[in-house]
């Protein structure tokens, strides 16, 4: 497959190092796009939920893929989000082409975008992180069952099913949580001044104009890489979701011991020692 060439990608809410992560679909997705930035906007590792016993292979080459960006002087700036908190204590880290951020502010074809994760918004974060991770790894055992169901239903031909998305759509509170996150992020912007706001955190893609007493902007969600496989692309002037799509990437296969996209780079990271150093320094 040729390679796309994008202006910016943005993905976020990757979660690596859980059983939920699509790193086999969003590698192929990687491998597809030639991009002149990438902005990872939060919860990329899982920090939270980290394990030395879940590490696999695919997850590791996610990690050497935007290495490899980086060392092809392409700018990978890295947001931090609720899952990866940790990572705010050393913001404002630029090394080569990679930048660690708390939020960023690009100037695309004249118009000003605001990045940023999102999770400021959310009261349960502010308030009772406790029970925000409780319920991360409740929701991190329920896309484990739901991976068991999944297998189950495509053995027989049946087609896969959402546990969480039903869930969702089950309770009138998420939907008002998500309308109250998209027009806090858009009020906040307009009052900034800017043209785009750029969003992940709710794992809700979303591309719109929001219209307030006081102006309007484009408010954009990437979406995440566990249920919904989507990312943001700007080129030609405009911004597009990406929906990753398995027939499109037939010929593309994955495979657990395939290291192919590290063979430019010089070393190797060992994620499992770093990220089980920063476990140390949380406890």
């Amino acid at each position: 497959m040729s390679k796309r060439e994008i202006d910016i990608a943005v993905i976020s809410d990757v979660h690596l190092g859980t059983y939920g992560c699509h790193a086999k679909e969003l590698l192929k997705y990687l491998k597809s796009i030639k991009p002149k930035a990438v902005v990872l906007n939060g919860d990329i590792i899982d920090i939270w939920q980290f394990s030395k016993r879940y590490w696999p292979e695919t997850h590791m080459k996610i990690v050497r893929k935007l290495m490899k960006f980086v060392v092809e002087g392409v700018p990978v700036y890295y947001l931090t989000g609720n899952h990866d908190e940790l990572l705010r204590k050393f913001a404002d880290v630029h090394m080569g082409a990679f930048h660690l951020q708390n939020k960023l502010i690009l100037d695309i074809d004249g118009k000003k975008a605001w990045f940023f994760h999102g999770d400021v918004f959310d009261v349960t974060m502010q308030h009772s992180k406790w029970l925000a991770k409780l319920g991360a790894v409740g929701y991190d055992s329920l896309i484990l069952i739901n991976s068991f169901v999944n297998w189950c239903l495509t053995a027989i031909g049946r087609e896969k099913m959402s546990f969480s998305k039903k869930i969702k759509a089950r309770f009138k509170d998420a939907v008002k949580f998500i309308n109250k996150f998209e027009y806090t992020a858009a009020d906040l912007a307009i009052e900034k001044g800017y043209e785009y706001v750029v969003c992940g955190h709710i794992h809700q893609p979303e591309m719109r104009t929001i219209v307030t007493e006081e102006g309007q902007v484009t408010y954009l969600n990437s979406g995440d890489w566990v249920e919904n496989l989507t990312a943001l692309e700007y080129y030609d002037k405009s911004w597009n979701i990406f929906k990753y799509e398995a027939k499109d990437f037939e010929k593309d296969e994955v495979e657990e011991g395939d290291l192919s996209d590290s063979e430019d780079l010089h070393s190797k990271l060992d994620v499992n020692t770093l990220l089980q150093k920063i476990k140390l320094e949380i406890a």
